[in-house]
Parts: C-alpha cells; sequence; structure tokens
C-alpha cells in the first residue's frame, strides 16, 4: 500500500535535468505554450525552419492552418501549411546526415528475441537500403498514392519498407503482428492495397508466430473477395535468429509455404537494386500513412495522417517530451505496428538524429530482467514502456531490475493507458532510483503525439497524472451537453483547436470522422476519454466514456468482439464489457447467450475464445466467459451495459432499473457471475 501522504505528494524537476533541458522552467514553459496558442503561425514556422522543404512555407497566418471543428458550421477541415512540399523520409536520412553530419552514427540497435541476437544500423546505411527498397516498389509499380500493407516483426525491414514507401509518396498501413488473417484481411481491403511486405515467422519469447500463414490466409480471404493482391514481398527472418533459448521452436525455417506466382523473397528483389532514389516531393497535406483503430461500430477505421504536421508534431514532442540530445541512447518499447512505434521509434526520433533500440522481443524473455539488461547492455538514457509492462513486471520482484546497472537511465515514460500509482511509484523508486523524472503521457492514434505530457526539466511530476498540454493543445472539459466547465472539474475531455499532428480524416468515410470525433460536441474534438482537472489545472485521465476498453494499452471495441462471440453458430447473443485487471488495466467480460439445447461447458467456452483469437487477434482473448439465458434490456430492446458492469464487478448498487423489461434477467445474472482474480 502507499501511504496517503504520497499519493498526495509533488515532485520538482531534477536539477540535473532543469541544467540541460530545452524547457527548464515552468516559466519557459508558459511562455512558450501561450505563443503557441496566441499565434500558431509564428510558433510552428520557426520549428519548420530546421526541415528541408522543397516548395516554401505559406507566411500567411490565414494560409499556414485552415480548419474548422464546428459541423454545424460545415465539414470539418483540417490542412497545416498546404502547398508547401516536403518529404519525410528525405528530412528524417538526407537532411540529417548533410546537415548534422550523421552519417556514421547509429540509427538502431537492433536487440532479437534472443539475448545473443542483436545488430545495428547507421543512418548512412539506412539510407542506402531506403533508396535500394524505394527502387523496388517502383519496379513492381508502385507510385505516389498508392497504398501499402505492411507485416512484419520488429527488424530495420520494417522501418526501412516504411520509408521507402515515403520516399516515393506511397502510402504505408501497417498491420500489427498479433492480429489474425481476417483482420489483416479487413485492413487490406478497406484501404486497398495493391502490395503486401511480410516475413516468414518470428518468435516473441518461446513462442512462436507464423507471420507468412497468417498473411497467405489474408491473402486468399482478399482474393475471394474480389481485392486481388499480386505481390507479397517476403523477408527469410528466421534462418538469420538464434533458437538457444526456445524450448518449442514450432516452425519450420527452411519450408515456409511460397506461391512463386504471389510471393517475393526480399533478398533476392534487393540484389541488384539501385542505392540511388531520388525522394517524391509532396504536399504537406498528401497523406502519409493510415493506421486502423478500433471503432465503437465494430468496424476498425483507417486513421489517416498527413506529411507536413506529422512530421513537425511528431519530431517537436519527441524533442521536448524526451529532451532529446545526442548521442544519448532512446528506447521506445512499442511495436510499430501501434501509433506509439510509427511516431516514437521510427519518424519522431529519426527526424531528431536520434540512436534509438528497435527490441523484438518481450519483457519477460528469457527472465524477467531482460529489460532491464538492455537498459545496462546500451547504457539507455532515455526508457518508453507501458504502465502493462510494468505492472507484470512488479510481480516478480525488485531484484530482476536491481542486478543491472540503470545509472545511464535519466526519463521514464508511459505510454498507452493511464499510470496507477502503485506502478508509478515503482517506476520511480525502483527502476530510476529516485533520481528520474517520469513523462506520463496522454495521447491517441489520433493525435499523432502527446497531448498531455510533463516536460522533464520543468514540470512539477503528481503521480499517474499527465499533467499539463504540450504546446499548441487546448484541452476544455464539458460536461454531458457540451457545456464547458471551468476550475475543478471532471467530465469529458476535448479540445478546442487544431494541432499540426492530429489526423484528417477516417479513409473514404469522412462522415464517420465527423461523427465519430466533432458530432457530440460541435465546436470540439472529442477525446472518448473523461479527464478531471485539479486545483493546479493539471489534467487527471480517467478512461475510456464510450463503447471501447484498453486492454494491454490496445484500444478495442466491445462491438468488435460481440460480433465475433454471434459468428459463432451455438450463440444466440452476446454483450461484452470491460472489467478491471491487475497486469492488463481492463480487461473483456463477455456475457453470451448460446441458442437452446447448447451445454455451457468447458469445450464450447474454448471455442468462442478460439472464435476471437481467428477474427481479431490474441489481444481480444476474453478473460472472462457468463453464461447468460437473457440480457438486461430496455424495453426497445437495447441491451443496458451500465448494468452489465454493475454485474461483472458484483456491484449491487445497479441505480434506476425502470426502464429494464425483465428485471428478473438481473438476478439470475449475478448468480451466474465470475469471480474477478483481482
Amino acid at each position: 500500500m502507499i501511504p496517503a501522504d504520497h499519493l498526495k505528494a509533488v515532485y520538482p524537476p531534477n536539477e540535473n535535468l532543469m541544467a540541460n533541458s530545452y524547457v527548464n522552467s515552468m516559466e519557459k514553459y508558459r511562455e512558450m505554450y501561450q505563443e503557441s496558442i496566441e499565434n500558431p503561425t509564428a510558433f510552428w514556422s520557426r520549428i519548420a525552419e530546421d526541415f528541408f522543404w522543397k516548395d516554401p512555407l505559406p507566411q500567411n497566418p490565414a494560409q499556414f492552418m485552415t480548419s474548422n471543428f464546428d459541423v454545424t458550421r460545415g465539414p470539418i477541415c483540417i490542412e497545416w501549411m498546404k502547398g508547401a512540399s516536403t518529404n519525410i523520409c528525405y528530412n528524417a536520412l538526407d537532411h540529417i546526415i548533410r546537415t548534422k553530419d550523421m552519417g556514421g552514427s547509429i540509427a538502431f540497435y537492433w536487440e532479437g528475441n534472443d539475448p545473443s541476437d542483436s545488430g545495428t544500423i547507421t543512418y548512412q546505411e539506412l539510407l542506402t537500403e531506403v533508396c535500394k527498397f524505394a527502387n523496388v516498389l517502383k519496379s513492381l509499380g508502385i507510385a505516389k498514392g498508392d497504398r501499402v500493407a505492411i507485416y512484419m516483426p520488429m527488424v530495420a525491414e520494417l522501418v526501412i519498407a516504411m520509408l521507402a514507401c515515403a520516399r516515393i509518396g506511397a502510402v504505408h498501413s501497417i498491420v500489427f503482428g498479433g492480429f489474425s488473417g481476417e483482420s489483416l484481411a479487413d485492413r487490406i481491403m478497406d484501404s486497398k492495397c495493391s502490395l503486401l511486405i511480410s516475413a516468414d515467422g518470428v518468435f516473441r519469447g518461446k513462442k512462436a508466430v507464423h507471420l507468412k500463414e497468417i498473411a497467405d490466409e489474408a491473402l486468399d480471404i482478399c482474393s475471394k473477395a474480389g481485392h486481388g493482391v499480386k505481390k507479397n514481398i517476403v523477408l527469410r527472418h528466421l534462418p538469420r535468429v538464434s533458437t538457444a533459448s526456445i524450448v518449442e521452436v514450432g516452425v519450420d525455417s527452411v519450408n515456409v509455404p511460397w506461391n512463386d506466382s504471389r510471393d517475393i523473397a526480399w533478398e533476392e528483389i534487393m540484389r541488384d537494386a539501385s542505392p540511388d532514389c531520388n525522394p517524391e516531393w509532396v504536399d504537406a497535406e498528401h497523406p502519409l500513412f493510415m493506421l486502423y483503430t478500433s471503432g465503437s461500430t465494430g468496424k476498425p477505421k483507417g486513421v489517416v495522417h498527413t506529411t507536413g504536421g506529422y512530421m513537425l508534431y511528431s519530431a517537436t514532442t519527441f524533442k521536448y517530451v524526451f529532451d532529446y540530445h545526442r548521442p544519448e541512447v532512446y528506447w521506445c518499447t512499442a511495436d510499430v505496428g501501434w501509433i506509439t512505434g510509427h511516431t516514437y521509434v521510427t519518424y519522431g526520433p529519426l527526424l531528431n538524429g536520434a540512436t534509438s533500440v528497435m527490441f523484438e522481443g518481450i519483457p519477460t524473455h528469457p527472465d524477467p530482467g531482460r529489460m532491464w539488461a538492455v537498459v545496462e547492455k546500451y547504457k539507455v538514457s532515455k526508457f518508453y514502456t507501458a504502465p502493462t509492462a510494468l505492472r507484470a513486471l512488479m510481480r516478480y520482484g525488485d531484484s530482476h531490475v536491481k542486478k543491472h546497472s540503470r545509472d545511464s537511465l535519466t526519463i521514464l515514460g508511459t505510454v498507452g493507458e493511464p499510470i496507477n500509482p502503485e506502478a508509478w511509484y515503482w517506476y520511480y523508486d525502483v527502476v530510476g532510483e529516485k533520481r528520474c523524472a517520469i513523462v506520463d503521457t496522454f495521447w491517441q492514434t489520433e493525435t499523432g503525439g502527446h497531448v498531455l505530457t510533463p516536460l522533464p526539466g520543468a514540470t512539477p511530476l503528481k503521480p499517474g497524472c499527465a499533467t499539463l498540454p504540450f504546446f499548441g493543445i487546448s484541452p476544455a472539459i464539458v460536461d454531458e451537453n457540451g457545456r464547458v466547465l471551468e476550475g475543478e472539474a471532471e467530465g469529458y475531455l476535448v479540445f478546442s483547436r487544431p494541432w499540426p499532428g492530429i489526423m484528417r480524416t477516417v479513409y473514404g468515410d469522412h462522415q464517420r470522422f465527423e461523427t465519430t470525433y466533432f458530432k457530440k460536441f460541435p465546436g470540439f474534438y472529442c477525446t472518448g476519454d473523461g479527464a478531471r482537472r485539479d486545483a493546479d489545472g493539471y489534467y487527471w485521465v480517467t478512461g475510456r466514456i464510450d463503447d471501447m476498453l484498453n486492454v494491454s494499452g490496445h484500444l478495442l471495441s466491445t462491438a468488435e468482439v460481440e460480433s465475433a462471440l454471434v459468428e459463432h453458430g451455438s450463440v444466440a447473443e452476446a454483450a461484452v464489457v470491460s472489467v478491471p485487471h491487475p497486469i492488463k488495466g481492463e480487461c473483456l467480460y463477455c456475457f453470451v447467450t448460446p441458442v437452446n439445447g447448447i451445454d455451457w461447458d468447458s469445450p464450447f467456452q474454448k471455442q468462442l475464445k478460439e472464435k476471437v483469437r481467428e477474427k481479431i487477434g490474441a489481444i481480444a482473448t476474453p478473460d472472462y466467459l457468463q453464461y447468460a439465458p437473457g440480457l438486461p434490456k430496455t424495453r426497445s430492446g437495447k441491451i443496458m451495459r451500465r448494468i452489465l458492469r454493475k454485474i461483472a464487478r458484483n456491484d449491487r448498487d445497479l441505480g434506476d432499473i425502470s426502464t429494464l423489461a425483465e428485471p428478473t434477467v438481473v438476478e439470475n445474472l449475478f448468480e451466474n457471475r465470475v469471480a474477478l482474480m483481482i
């Protein structure tokens, strides 16, 4: 237990950090923040001067940024620096090499799943490989504006592929390697991708993931649906990794399934590719990538980010939030299949000339000290991970941490969900030895980068609090009716003005973009999260307030899981809610009504879990399945999930249930509830 006085503690910035920080006082933060709000053109134009623009930036403030956040006044529109042209790959590699003399500097230390597997790639080597692969893409007919799907493990070739797409103006759509074949197919078809880039497989701890087989399944689904993807470039990753610490290999690294008419070996097609490729200059508003995130309707939505604004925002948030100074070593543990990997593994670090660690493994393999062994090995200074990982490692005690040196660490970051105070203190006391700043960052796939965050040399810290807005961010808290709440308040977290890194649309469905983020509160971007503002103006994010849940830092749609469950022929109806989980933060609790005559036994429940894994992926596997002979519904037939959340938590304070069509259903569900393991 944490003493009550600790929970109210405020931790001032470390004096050693303040001495060299870009923002070394609250006065400096307020000065920069005020300019970013009152004169965004001047603020962001000055930052843009650090980058190369083929065609110059608009000088007129009215042209530098145009927007409409109010659906009652017309279509939602956000444009930054439209008319200026650039290339983000050129800025991340060519420009850094030429202006900072970074060619021989290490861009990435690659750390494999097995501790014996490692490698490095310099900025010049990365540029050469990117140019070669860009030429490969062009030889296959990929051009500016085409969409390319990427389904790969955490290897250098993943970064090479995404940068090669950016270099020629193609739009990359990366799918996390934990998603199923059906989920991959859905994303390929929705984004109308014409090419897939994948790999044979990968080890995650002692588990083998058959990426090529999953990719083949996805492409077969696409073909049957009339969307034929003609080519699949396959990286042969398995033959080059060690299996010394794998008990059961489970993957044949030689006899990987192969379709000669569709599959192309990465190594072969790269062999004779030219290392020279001029960048395609694109407008600042040209799409850079799309990344799918779960939607409350059950259908994932393709979040579209554009080149110029995302470039500025990813680079600027990385620089100031992690207070990065070359030649420090930075490590973000996220997979590039998620937005954190896009912004804070690839683009943000490279645009700042950073040296980063890229990690293929998991935190507990071959033992729970792996993360701290990597920190010691590479002398990591800035470390960024998820509260889920921290909570998992806390279970193993402090000894796995303390046997490794963490003297190099100065800043510890968290991402993906609010960090609970217990994990914050363990991170601060044990991992950081009470001398490192903790940057508890709040942001979303849609925001492109941090929106609420401490700055390590300026912001006094409160355990579990995302603190204050980043430059250009104008947060507000509103009630259910959209009324802005002043002072100390709790309600919906919204933003009242655009920033460069915000998403521009949902691919192929701008109306869904408007409905999801802007219709509930006209004039505001609605995050879908609740928040509390304290007496000091600090923001505490309290979690999702829609039909979404945050599992291990990854957003899942309850509707998507429900849809997967009812696809089982023996399921009549299903409803899904979130419940607390000691490691994941939240997990899935599913109420399932089988069709008449079906036994509620272990084999049937196993089938249901396998169905969800097949449709969505392992990350969505239900933790709890409850037999539900009926569900609480209003007389109009609407399921009352508020009641289900109470039942799942064994909370009998149900409030008003007068609108229930059959109140007796509730007691029946209480009698059948599954005890939570907390």
